[in-house]
């Protein structure tokens, strides 16, 4: 399986989390199982990223609310693009992905799973973090 295809596991995961309301790691473990994944890298790469999320919940979101627009708010936003944003944010700050190929690969989310405007809101908030975090110098 390629990357972009797990990180798409990945975010229905998230996605899944984010209707629920809760970060279960039994609902984790029963994803996987149902998504019938056997590979031990894509297994690891899920455990990292949605770990992770949870881990840095709060910084995660902090980071989210900051790159919005004035007069939005976290709660304003659609579970499908905080789903994409969060794994992407993920992405950005803790692991080694060049920001580019993070932006594009949540866009492309966004085209896929979200509603019309999906794809402009999550690629402006993206950009707005690399921006004020400064990620782009690191390349």
């Amino acid at each position: 399986m390629k990357r972009t295809e797990i990180r798409e596991l990945t975010f229905r995961l998230i996605y899944s989390t984010e209707i629920q309301k809760s970060m279960d790691d039994e609902q984790k473990d029963i994803y996987i199982e149902e998504s019938e994944i056997k590979n031990n890298e894509e297994i690891e790469y899920i455990n990292y990223v949605y770990n992770g999320i949870k881990e840095n919940k709060e910084k995660i979101e902090k980071l989210i609310s900051e790159n919005l627009k004035e007069k939005w708010t976290i709660e304003r936003i659609s579970k499908i693009d905080i789903a994409i944003l969060k794994v992407a944010i993920y992405e950005l700050i803790y692991s080694e992905l060049p920001y580019k190929i993070v932006i594009n690969e949540a866009v492309e989310l966004a085209k896929k799973y979200g509603d019309d405007s999906s794809r402009a809101f999550v690629n402006g908030v993206l950009a707005s973090v690399v921006k004020k975090e400064k990620l782009a110098d690191e390349e």
